[in-house]
């Protein structure tokens, strides 16, 4: 698999120092990563499950197709670092007030 490299001046372009866009983009990469598990799971609690033979272990096809596409798309860091560069992620400092009336 190559390495991209990522052009930390255009990720500056979209806030005001590195640090930033690393938080703002692990934070978008825990909210990808968590839509990816729900959508998971809910296509195997679809799914009906197969008998299993106590002798012989066998994997249900279904199963595995879905696990093979969801390792096939983009990795979630990944896909929010484009996300900051391209300029389609918007974020925003929460108040003082909202802090510490939660």
């Amino acid at each position: 698999m190559p390495i991209k490299p990522i052009n930390m001046k255009k990720l500056g372009e979209h806030t005001s120092n590195t640090y930033e866009a690393v938080v703002v983009a692990a934070r978008r990469a825990r909210q990808i990563n968590d839509e990816n598990r729900l959508e998971f799971n809910t296509l195997l609690s679809t799914m009906i499950p197969t008998i299993e033979d106590e002798f012989e272990e066998r994997g249900n096809p279904d199963q595995e197709r879905i696990s093979l596409e969801f390792e096939k798309r983009e990795k979630s860091h990944l896909r929010a670092l484009h996300e900051l560069i391209e300029g389609k992620l918007k974020f925003r400092y929460r108040d003082k007030d909202e802090i510490f009336n939660q």
